[in-house]
């Protein structure tokens, strides 16, 4: 009886969003590699069925019981990083993927929601609302154990997330003003530090060449410059499906995973582009709204967290692509090519979709 309660309250509008949204996706995919001749369309939809099933499972259980297992997946998570630094085969570059056939899975994004409900978990089951300095820590560590695996393997794209992740959360727990200021001022004077010692020369390069992408335009500017080109050659109405000179003659990398938005823009034109960035902001509105509507502080911390996650991939990927941003290698969530991402987002909006839906029966 219950569960005909809960599924009676299905969150058609957020479904609905994800559907937009992967299939604009696909139909990019589709676009980008259309005389590649390897079988990414086909790799997308698996990961889509695959990640569609897992929604709905998330959505069958309560929140509050996947809460109750948020520090075994968050153990399992932190296992899975460190089994990659130790056994992983590197590929381009770093241990960031477990190859399953002819597929590769990147653990580290579901690490990122795994931390998200872990946090949750723990704020939810403390006592009081002001976050002391022990409280503190304990988000820190959350955030830092698998951060500091994931630098390791190095991937600092999906290492970004974890940041806002950790204000928002430290937040919404009650840290005091003044233990804010400290931490901020913190963190400006570990920017050199940063600089100096943990940011390598390619991801320094990145940055240089953000504020002028005219200093090396056939290296490491190439991506961003491309990228405008095609965004800009868009035109209002863009040039067609399939029909995009930057993304089907390949001048613009990473054109099926980074910077799809790009071919969006070239093939769609601005109505397109602005139109997926309502279906973006309507879907992080509904995550939003979920969490001002939820019954508990637990449903607070999961949608809001889990919502700071989307909000900072969607904002940060798109700003790389209008060259707004320094190159960091975040997929669009739900329209990149990656099973990792793509199931991991939808795992993700299942858990926001599973309190709205219980709202109505708590």
């Amino acid at each position: 009886m219950l569960k005909d309660r809960v599924w009676a309250h299905f969150d058609l509008p957020t479904f609905a969003l994800v559907v937009l949204l992967v299939a604009v996706g696909l139909l990019m995919i589709a676009s980008t590699t259309l005389h590649s001749g390897e079988p990414l369309l086909e790799r997308q939809a698996i990961w889509l069925a695959a990640g569609l099933v897992l929604m709905g499972i998330v959505i069958a259980v309560d929140y509050r019981t996947w809460a109750s297992l948020a520090y075994l997946f968050y153990g399992g998570s932190v296992a899975s990083l460190a089994y990659l630094l130790a056994f992983g085969r590197e590929i381009a570059g770093a241990r960031s993927w477990i190859e399953i056939g002819s597929l590769n899975f990147q653990p580290a994004e579901l690490a990122k929601i795994s931390t998200a409900l872990a946090m949750a978990a723990f704020l939810a089951s403390r006592p009081g609302t002001n976050l002391g300095a022990r409280n503190l820590i304990v988000l820190c560590l959350l955030v830092a154990i698998p951060g500091v695996l994931i630098l390791l393997q190095p991937d600092m794209g999906t290492l970004f997330p974890f940041a806002p992740l950790l204000g928002i959360m430290a937040l919404l727990g009650g840290i005091r003003a003044r233990t804010l200021v400290i931490l901020a001022v913190t963190a400006m004077l570990a920017i050199p530090l940063v600089w100096g010692y943990v940011l390598k020369d390619y991801q320094k390069e990145r940055v240089q060449t953000f504020f002028d992408p005219e200093r090396d335009p056939r290296g490491a500017g190439y991506q961003v410059l491309q990228s405008k080109i095609a965004l800009g050659s868009g035109g209002l109405w863009g040039k067609g499906p399939f029909s995009g000179t930057q993304g089907q003659l390949h001048f613009l990398p990473a054109q099926h995973t980074d910077f799809i938005f790009s071919v969006l823009g070239e093939e769609g034109g601005f109505a397109a582009s602005a139109s997926v960035l309502m279906l973006y902001y309507l879907l992080l509105r509904r995550c939003f709204t979920a969490a001002d509507s939820s019954r508990d502080l637990l449903g607070v911390y999961v949608c809001m967290g889990v919502g700071t996650l989307l909000a900072t991939q969607i904002l940060f990927n798109i700003g790389v692509a209008a060259g707004l941003l320094p190159t960091a290698g975040i997929a669009l969530p739900l329209m990149s090519y990656g099973g990792s991402s793509l199931v991991s987002t939808l795992i993700a909006l299942g858990l926001i979709m599973n309190v709205r839906m219980r709202r109505f029966v708590n």
